[in-house]
């Protein structure tokens, strides 16, 4: 544990001081922020490789460059370098799971008969550490997917063993909330698409509709599991016309009542994933949002603090949105420390939403129901410059992660000590 000094305590009294002066109460900020519960992906630990080994490429516009050693490559290494990104995070968080890190004690099991035992060991673990879970079937890297077709497939049968691994993973994610006493978001994306003008695009969309709809036929305690879809706009092979772009899945999230996922690397550069937070909740009870970050496209680089990431924190703040929405980390590099690349991402995100919760939004707003835009953009700007960083500290201090660059060490001795040894 890191422990607090007695400049540090200077200097997070005088950053109260500071904040109270523009009418924020950075105490509160600190409770709410407490609150807030990230859900870490799972594939970050081995560049999305699961444990089924099919022997088929990932495919479905999916590609992790990089090759740092170290990465997981079994469920017991992946929970250890989960459970050591937890550890320099401060707050309480989850997991989010993809049905290809079932544990199947080495038996080939196909997809569409997965079951909760087969996740099992998740379950406890979770159980142990207090975490709750969330999930995803998994419709890539398979024989049956190898060309880019699943929920939206010509043919039946193929469609069909989609539609029932989408059936067995609800159930999965049910037994997970259940057991964990917390929801599941079990979320639904698909890779279906064509790389070049597409004729008929009708007919796959309303096939998707309908191989949707068997999935979520059965109904499921939402106090144990919660459905979500997944839209793109496009993605390697799918660049001319994706099936489940956002559009399909809003009028669908909405006519089904289903979540619908915000992954902020799904959209045009151009487009703001912020401004549709509140949006679509104009229209939906809640969303599941990815945060990403997309260089150019949606390129699933590490979440660091930017003005992106800052817009998406504001909007979920001033909106007071945090309870109708439920946040998830989504992208993966083999380039660098995968357990650190989880550190700098759900730090970033977390550093953003401190920010957004001592913003004077209060003030900010009575400014704009008056119609002072110069003081409005004047007071935006000056309290960029209030001393984030010493109530940041402050808060990791409490929380008993490190501050500053010493979470690094924390990671460079776990890679000494673990991550190096492995082949």
């Amino acid at each position: 544990m890191t422990i607090s000094s007695d400049g540090g305590d200077r200097a997070y009294a005088c950053a109260c001081e500071q904040y109270a002066h523009w009418g924020v109460d950075v105490e509160a900020a600190i409770t709410r922020l407490a609150a807030v519960s990230i859900s870490l992906h799972c594939w970050q630990g081995d560049d999305v490789g699961g444990f089924e080994n099919t022997g088929e490429a990932l495919g479905a516009g999916l590609a992790v460059t990089g090759a740092y050693p170290g990465k997981a490559r079994s469920a017991d290494e992946l929970r250890s370098d989960v459970e050591t990104a937890l550890k320099l995070i401060p707050g309480s968080h989850r997991l989010n799971l993809h049905a290809s890190y079932a544990e199947t004690g080495k038996r080939a099991v196909p997809r569409d008969a997965l079951e909760p035992a087969h996740f099992q060991g998740w379950m406890d673990w979770a159980k142990f550490h207090r975490l709750g879970l969330d999930f995803n079937p998994t419709f890539f890297a398979h024989p049956l997917a190898a060309d880019g077709w699943t929920l939206a497939h010509s043919d039946p049968s193929v469609r069909q063993f989609w539609i029932d691994h989408g059936a067995a993973c609800r159930k999965i994610g049910a037994a997970m909330g259940q057991a964990l006493g917390t929801a599941c978001v079990t979320n639904v994306w698909i890779p279906d698409g064509s790389k070049d003008v597409r004729i008929d695009r009708r007919g796959p969309r309303e096939r998707l509709a309908q191989a949707l709809d068997q999935i979520f036929a059965a109904p499921l305690d939402p106090r144990h599991n919660k459905d979500a879809v997944e839209g793109k706009l496009f993605g390697i092979g799918s660049e001319s016309y994706v099936v489940g772009s956002h559009e399909f899945y809003l009028g669908y999230a909405i006519t089904r009542k289903k979540l619908l996922c915000i992954d902020s690397g799904h959209y045009h550069p151009t487009e703001s994933p912020a401004d549709k937070i509140s949006a679509v909740l104009c229209s939906l009870e809640e969303i599941l949002l990815h945060v990403s970050r997309g260089v150019r496209w949606d390129s699933d680089h590490v979440v660091i603090q930017s003005d992106e990431l800052q817009a998406i924190a504001h909007e979920l703040v001033r909106g007071d949105y945090l309870d109708r929405v439920r946040i998830g980390l989504d992208f993966f590099d083999a380039s660098i420390n995968r357990v650190a690349a989880w550190v700098v991402g759900a730090r970033a995100l977390l550093k953003a939403l401190l920010a957004a919760m001592l913003e004077p939004t209060l003030m900010l707003r009575t400014l704009e129901a008056q119609g002072d835009l110069t003081a409005r953009l004047a007071y935006l700007e000056e309290q960029k410059a209030l001393p984030l960083g010493a109530v940041w500290d402050h808060y990791c201090v409490t929380r008993g992660v490190p501050t500053g660059r010493a979470w690094l060490e924390r990671v460079r001795m776990y890679e000494r000590e673990v991550q190096s040894r492995r082949g």
